[in-house]
């Protein structure tokens, strides 16, 4: 249920709003836009409750919110929200883009991409310590130890770092590493471990699960928003579908749904959502066009020699950097921006 106040209420009237409410056992979460005012209530509400809200000064409306998911609900959060890590800022109109390595390997390599992510002009470093691979003996990660080389690289370089996380027990040591944790496709409905995000200090950037619903990817973000957690990003990464030609197929429409139904930002991975190096450019383009808020793309120095095996849908440097200066250009056309920043990369001469 939500509680719209006009904005014409003063401070303190609002204030008496929100005690009223928790006097009755329920949370308030406050939202103010440029109209309106609304104030969001978690837990259940009864008539007689409802009804003295109605009656409250200041109150303009109360509606019931019939969707599953309440605090992930436009109905609920009016106004966009906007994740401040640093001078980043992820939601905020400007195109925010994670570049690396699917997986950190060597100190050497985290070091050389992060220097070329900079270089090129993004704001985020990624790359798995922890990697949940398919098959039991593929490539694992290296661990806590990916986990250090990267927060060096990062730091080095002057970029935030996002890293995936796979169980409850990690969280606290990845929180104390990466910037950003990353809740991947095959664990978007871990709840235990959505559960413990929730009590997390760190952003999250939930990917889509590759068979998951709209409903159920933001029923997953519920979890953590309830959990207390206010900064989660939502990733559209490729569904499974009946195609094999592509790794999976880029749901593009989910962009555009994700702005309607929800406030949290939005990201596109157009590396795993084709899973071919040569659809990455179009399909990150068209996410743009789409209305993303960010991308994470895979880049690396020696993608034929990749330890994972995804070398396939990584962009070479070369590759990587032209696609942002493109991007500068493109951003403005579909409503946001984008800056690279401008450094002298003998790498790209």
């Amino acid at each position: 249920m939500i509680v719209v106040v006009s904005n014409r209420t003063s401070d303190e009237r609002i204030e008496e709003i929100i005690t009223f409410i928790e006097g009755k056992g329920l949370q308030a979460h406050l939202s103010r836009g440029t109209e309106q005012t609304v104030i969001g209530l978690v837990g259940g509400v009864d008539p007689k409750t409802a009804e003295q809200l109605r009656q409250m000064k200041g109150v303009e409306q109360v509606v019931k919110i019939t969707k599953s998911y309440k605090m992930a609900s436009r109905d609920f959060h009016p106004a966009d929200t906007v994740i401040e890590i640093g001078d980043v800022r992820i939601g905020g109109g400007e195109l925010v883009v994670m570049g690396g390595p699917c997986a950190v390997e060597s100190p050497e390599q985290i070091d050389e991409i992060a220097r070329l992510v900079k270089a090129a002009g993004g704001q985020v470093l990624r790359g798995g310590a922890f990697k949940p691979r398919t098959g039991p003996y593929s490539f694992q990660g290296i661990g806590v130890e990916g986990l250090e080389m990267m927060a060096e690289a990062g730091k080095k370089h002057g970029l935030l770092t996002i890293t995936e996380v796979m169980s409850p027990e990690y969280v606290d040591v990845c929180a104390q590493y990466a910037d950003i944790l990353q809740v991947g496709t095959r664990n978007m409905q871990n709840f235990d471990l959505l559960r413990k995000l929730g009590e997390c200090n760190r952003a999250v950037l939930l990917k889509r699960g590759f068979s998951a619903t709209y409903d159920e990817w933001l029923n997953a973000a519920e979890y953590i928003l309830a959990g207390g957690n206010p900064n989660v990003m939502l990733c559209e990464r490729g569904i499974r579908t009946f195609e094999s030609y592509t790794r999976n197929t880029l749901d593009l429409a989910a962009i555009p749904v994700m702005k309607q139904l929800t406030h949290l930002p939005i990201i596109s991975d157009p590396s795993h959502g084709t899973g071919r190096r040569e659809l990455v450019e179009p399909m990150t383009k068209a996410s743009v066009a789409a209305g993303a808020d960010g991308l994470i793309i895979e880049m690396h120095t020696d993608p034929d020699n990749s330890m994972t095996g995804d070398g396939v849908q990584s962009l070479f440097p070369d590759q990587f950097a032209r696609l942002l200066r493109e991007l500068e250009q493109l951003a403005p056309l579909c409503g946001t921006t984008f800056n690279t920043q401008k450094q002298e990369a003998a790498y790209f001469a």
